[in-house]
């Protein structure tokens, strides 16, 4: 079996799609990924507390005050000492710069709340309710300097019910991020590996 691809989860927050993620690896430790690192912009994100009890690395920064290419220069080095091969973002309230996302290109993913390219940013759940949509959902997608608008790599729908507000629809999104990204994440890592084994070895051409 292929090496397993090293994954650092980036989050700001309470963790449950990092912990999603971790426990879809537990169930089944032959999945196609390996959780090497969390790291997060916020030192008290509870998601750091669920890391230290999986027994995972972690690291953390508050990015106050920072120029964004300062502090994601500081978060890529973390990244290379792990080893990551994969960036895989859970609910990180930060935008990444330009050119972290250039140098991870094809190698940042993301879970976002609605069925991209509807309701790109925040406070999707609302914006859904207020068009009138009959479903809304969530999205897991490759990042692009352009917000919420890397290619869409895996979706679910989730109906919307009459009685639904903003967080009832956002408790159910929530449910499918945390069954859609674990999969997600588990394919896109076995199709990494994939295009590697059929990559010709580097110095050798193809062709007379």
């Amino acid at each position: 079996m292929a090496e397993r691809v090293r994954v650092a989860v980036l989050l700001s927050g309470r963790g449950s799609n990092m912990l999603a993620l971790a426990e879809h690896k537990r169930r089944d430790p032959e999945r196609n990924y390996d959780i090497v690192l969390v790291a997060s912009n916020v030192p008290a994100a509870r998601g750091l507390v669920l890391a230290k009890r999986l027994g995972i690395k972690s690291w953390a920064k508050s990015h106050e005050g920072m120029d964004r290419a300062a502090f994601d220069a500081l978060l890529d080095e973390q990244l290379q000492a792990h080893g990551v091969e994969l960036v895989a973002l859970a609910g990180y309230m930060r935008l990444l710069s330009a050119g972290f996302v250039t140098k991870w290109e094809g190698r940042i993913l993301n879970i976002h709340p609605s069925l991209l390219p509807l309701y790109k940013g925040l406070d999707t759940h609302r914006r859904a309710l207020i068009a009138g949509d009959s479903h809304a959902g969530c999205s897991v997608h490759l990042v692009t300097p352009d917000l919420d608008s890397g290619p869409v790599i895996a979706q679910t729908e989730v109906k919307i019910l009459l009685r639904d507000d903003a967080d009832s629809l956002a408790a159910r999104v929530l449910e499918e991020e945390h069954r859609l990204y674990p999969i997600a994440l588990d394919e896109y890592c076995r199709a990494l590996r994939e295009a590697e084994a059929a990559a010709p070895p580097l110095g050798r051409s193809e062709g007379p």
